[in-house]
């Protein structure tokens, strides 16, 4: 059964269905119940059984949702259709549409006071945010999701919780992401909550943020999880997600083929389900995985594939990503010049508050092309710019090879002590590399 008001509420809405319809008390009740009984529900004084509740509503020609709850099973039905509508004009990448869906959704379900369809819209109203890269505005409606469930088991709070640990993560607030993730999935595993889905969704997403923190231990760990959860998933799309995730995993270990595989399960799962801003991520990490192959030339088109379908849709975050991963590509190509422009453009999208790894990497890859140009001042600048925005994100993962460029940079400009202190930083990290500094990893699901 649905939710139910209070004796008090159900009391005065019985009475005021009877009086409406003309019925005595006595005509309501019997022949199953006294007029006093229905004295007694009227005044809010006993809280009725289900049983009781059906011979009132089939008394009152109602159905028993509309009289527990105030709510119509039609009005429940036809909003979550609206919201599986919602869902999927967000899904094929039509974020500003999708969004105006889940604003009207959103203002019904307060309307009805409807718990579970408001959290539902509020979650689909962070999701259009992340994907057009307004990450406050996407942390404070995933609060709200979280907070019109504070009842609810942990599981039916997971979507809202990662949501925001997403948003957190890609406003480079690393280490309170993982905070977060970690946290949920403790509470859960220990709780003996093992919802599988809730559980995959959290280890899928916690991947990421491991990697750019510099530990990858626990990034391989959630991806083994993740890979084990997911045949018992009945979630084709988070499945999919997963399979990207793990893929960068793979990545990192040297286990391209395992990786390219990995992300063609996710793509294939993705163009069925016609989720096309899920798509262009996997052609983005595809593109990322031959870059690391040295398949440059396919790297750039699958690239290239995913900036075109990400930027169609307005998803500037996501999009600005991207075109770090590209001019890349391009200067390792030898076209410097083009990853340059591209590069300035994309800085032109990114902050501190808003993507800082991907700023940071811009940075590097400028200062990259600024030094075999022999801009040495001007690479030092993008060194430095880019240390600053990894420190401030915790990403420990690229501060050691950052800082030794940095020191390569002032050493061969004949600045000793700075280039020793810019190796001393880069030691510092690598010997503390994240998973030093996480705190006890989170209780293990029972696999």
């Amino acid at each position: 059964m649905g939710e139910r008001d209070d004796p008090g509420t159900i009391g005065r809405r019985v009475q005021r269905l009877r009086v409406e319809r003309g019925l005595t008390q006595r005509q309501l009740a019997e022949p199953v119940y006294t007029p006093a009984y229905i004295s007694t529900l009227e005044s809010g004084r006993v809280r009725p059984s289900d049983d009781a509740l059906r011979h009132l509503a089939d008394r009152l020609g109602v159905a028993f949702d509309e009289l527990a709850s105030g709510h119509s099973a039609r009005l429940v039905t036809e909003l979550r259709l609206r919201l599986t509508e919602a869902q999927r004009t967000l899904a094929v990448g039509e974020t500003e549409a999708a969004a105006g869906q889940y604003a009207g959704l959103l203002a019904e379900a307060e309307r009805h006071g409807l718990a579970a369809e408001r959290s539902a819209a509020l979650l689909g109203l962070g999701e259009c945010a992340l994907e057009t890269g307004e990450l406050v505005a996407g942390r404070q409606y995933f609060e709200r999701a979280e907070e019109a469930l504070a009842g609810a088991p942990l599981p039916a709070r997971v979507p809202a919780l990662r949501g925001r640990a997403v948003a957190h993560y890609l406003a480079g607030e690393l280490r309170y992401a993982v905070y977060l993730l970690e946290t949920a999935l403790d509470e859960l595993n220990r709780g003996g909550l093992h919802d599988p889905d809730a559980l995959l969704l959290l280890y899928a997403s916690a991947i990421g943020p491991y990697m750019d923190m510099g530990a990858h231990a626990r990034a391989a760990q959630a991806a083994e999880f993740a890979l084990a959860l997911a045949p018992q998933s009945g979630d084709p799309a988070l499945v999919a997600r997963m399979h990207r995730s793990v893929a960068r995993t793979l990545v990192a270990e040297g286990r391209l083929a395992e990786a390219d595989a990995s992300l063609a399960k996710a793509a294939e799962l993705y163009r069925g389900l016609q989720i096309r801003t899920e798509l262009a991520n996997c052609h983005w990490m595809r593109g990322y995985v031959y870059a690391q192959d040295g398949q440059l030339e396919r790297a750039e088109a699958e690239l290239r594939e995913a900036l075109g379908m990400l930027s169609a849709k307005r998803a500037a975050l996501y999009s600005s990503q991207v075109a770090v991963e590209l001019a890349d590509v391009l200067h390792r190509r030898g076209r410097s010049d083009e990853a340059a422009a591209l590069l300035h453009d994309v800085l032109g999208h990114l902050s501190p508050e808003r993507g800082a790894v991907h700023s940071a990497a811009a940075h590097r890859l400028l200062g990259i092309i600024a030094e075999d140009a022999r801009r040495t001042e001007e690479a030092e600048e993008h060194y430095v710019r880019a240390l600053s925005l990894l420190e401030r994100a915790g990403a420990a993962g690229d501060l050691a090879d950052l800082c030794r460029l940095l020191g390569d940079l002032l050493r061969r400009a004949g600045r000793v002590e700075a280039a020793l202190d810019a190796y001393r930083t880069g030691l510092g990290h690598r010997t503390a590399p994240g998973t030093t500094t996480l705190g006890p990893a989170p209780a293990q699901p029972p696999l």
